[in-house]
């Protein structure tokens, strides 16, 4: 099954959802949070309340205890401001303590959730994505949105609040002299309507260089040995230039967009006061209002174009926020193209392995093997030989379903091999690839990756355990054994001692089929000696399929295939094979 896996690809032809739609999806991510978001939202409606009954009570103040000098009446009030302002701060504390825990805990509910996607996904998707943007998405958009959840949604649900209930009182308390000064906040709402779809881009191409930049500092660090090498490193600071301005130019972009709001918002709020204090002192001079109530208007006013203020850059924290929800629900909406089949019933007295009219190709409009068809009988030795790019490594990739065939069936002991779940076709499936990957830790680390059969044996049961398995001699070759230091760059051992690690973690997970992809062409005459006396000592039932471009690795084949063009033929004999390569057989 074809399947378009470049997030760069699909963010330009993802269709564009809504903000809300957008919020729906992330609210419904966390919605193991709900009791803490509406304890927090009960503080911070309760803390815009206390703020919004300040002003009624200084304007009430005004007219009845400072104009008539009722002294005693102003200090009563006084301390019920302060009791008022003391407990709106405590609202407000609790609110942020209890944000800045959801916050953190969505942060490592986002994380979990990319990173259990990542390992759903198959080799295709991290063929067609660079690993920097990936860590980029992982890292530096969450915490994005961390910070937009544990900073910026309360004020904003507060901000809200305040300019609701302060628009309601101006309208309640005057509704003439309300619409006027509520006016100029329609105008605002407009403006930020048309001008926010283009701040979203604007923030979204910005942290799409991010991720460029990112991708391009990982990929010229790993390479850095073959730059020195080459003396190029001229190419490195190009590359890094190119990427570094590109960013520079969409983080000006986005800092203009984010920075558009404030200036705007704050000419339309002194608008409004100035409207509010002139048609006041007017409405005072017909005897249509009073001081208090003047000044409480006022205060209202400041109450709902401030928060408005504010708004403007908590809009551009949320614009920032969606825009890296965009790319991060970009990773968590994907799914694998290796999908289980259920109910495959199995073939009675089947090979243990066969390809039936396979066709395959990495893209659509691009077929690399056509209408392949062989069987692998159970404890033989297989060859596949032929020239670079013949398609040897893809029909292996295929045999341990690294991929599925865009059309035929591949049968794994009678079934279909989509039928097996994961866990149980690599148990049954050993694949020592070409480039092997180690992590950073030891070689018994390294060793009993994905092996849990010998997880709990100390290092001398463990060591048994090799010597057992033949495999003594190769872990001799390592300084310090099993406590030999690794890194994932490689840099503490060699290439061909990465390809020894592999090999015995290939060979101690027992597989019934174990694929070795030029598992000896970095290894010397002797230690590769060694490794052909360990096959020829694995259990009867073990089938081996060997690709070498080294033919002398594979003389002692049961069979082999010639890989080339596209087709899988069989080959014979070695003599055969020779024949095959010296006929000039080359890449179609």
């Amino acid at each position: 099954m074809q399947m378009n896996y470049d997030l760069n690809k699909l963010s330009e032809k993802q269709e564009k959802t809504s903000t809300y739609t957008a919020l729906k999806k992330l609210i419904q991510l966390i919605a193991h949070e709900r009791k803490n978001l509406l304890m927090a939202l009960m503080a911070i409606l309760t803390n815009s309340t206390l703020n919004l009954l300040g002003p009624l009570i200084i304007g009430l103040t005004i007219d009845k205890y400072v104009q008539t000098k009722q002294y005693h009446g102003v200090l009563i009030n006084a301390g019920i401001l302060l009791a008022m302002y003391t407990a709106a701060l405590g609202s407000s504390y609790m609110q942020t303590k209890l944000m800045g825990g959801v916050g953190q805990r969505m942060l490592f509910t986002l994380r979990n959730a990319i990173f259990n996607k990542l390992q759903q996904l198959p080799v295709d998707f991290f063929n067609s994505n660079k690993a920097g943007d990936l860590i980029s998405r992982v890292n530096n958009d969450t915490d994005k949105l961390n910070q937009f959840f544990s900073q910026s949604l309360m004020q904003f649900i507060g901000n809200i609040a305040t300019m609701t209930g302060a628009g309601i009182a101006l309208l309640f308390i005057h509704y003439k002299l309300g619409v006027v000064a509520l006016a100029p906040g329609v105008l605002i709402l407009l403006f930020t309507s048309v001008v926010s779809p283009w701040v979203k881009r604007k923030n979204a191409t910005n942290l799409k260089s991010v991720g460029g930049m990112s991708a391009e500092i990982q990929e010229s660090l790993n390479n850095f040995k073959v730059i020195i090498a080459f003396n190029r490193r001229d190419y490195f600071r190009k590359r890094f230039d190119e990427a570094n301005k590109d960013n520079y130019s969409t983080a000006i972009g986005a800092g203009l967009a984010n920075n558009i709001f404030l200036p705007v918002y704050s000419f339309f709020s002194s608008i409004a006061q100035l409207l509010v204090l002139a048609c006041g002192i007017y409405l005072i001079s017909i005897g249509d209002f009073s001081i208090g109530l003047l000044v409480s208007y006022l205060s209202y006013a400041t109450l709902f174009y401030n928060p408005l203020r504010q708004l403007a850059a908590l809009w551009t924290s949320f614009q920032v926020a969606m825009a890296g929800w965009d790319r991060i629900s970009q990773i968590l909406s994907l799914e694998s193209n290796l999908p289980t089949v259920q109910n495959a019933l199995a073939e009675p007295e089947a090979s243990l392995l066969e390809f039936r009219n396979v066709h395959f190709g990495y893209t659509a409009d691009h077929e690399i093997l056509h209408n392949i068809s062989f069987k692998l009988e159970r404890g033989k030795t297989y060859a596949l030989v032929g020239p670079t790019g013949g398609g040897k490594t893809t029909t292996a990739s295929l045999i341990a379903r690294l991929y599925d065939p865009s059309r035929g069936t591949i049968l794994l002991d009678g079934k279909d091999i989509r039928s097996y779940d994961p866990l149980e076709r690599t148990k049954k499936i050993g694949f020592i690839l070409q480039e092997p990957f180690l992590f950073t830790g030891t070689v018994k680390e390294n060793i009993l990756y994905g092996n849990e059969l010998y997880l709990n044996h100390t290092s001398e049961q463990f060591e048994q355990v090799i010597t057992d398995a033949n495999l003594g001699g190769l872990l001799a070759l390592f300084e310090s054994g099993l406590e030999t230091k690794v890194s994932s760059s490689g840099d503490s051992i060699s290439l061909g001692q990465k390809q020894l690690i592999a090999f015995m973690r290939a060979v101690l997970r027992n597989p019934d089929l174990l694929i070795l992809d030029e598992a000896t062409a970095n290894v010397d005459t002797i230690t590769e000696k060694l490794l052909s006396d360990i096959l020829d000592k694995l259990p009867q039932h073990t089938t081996r399929v060997i690709i070498a471009h080294r033919l002398n690795t594979i003389e002692n084949a049961d069979e082999i295939f010639f890989v080339n063009s596209g087709e899988v033929t069989r080959a014979g004999s070695l003599d055969d094979a020779v024949n095959m390569l010296l006929q000039g057989k080359r890449v179609s």
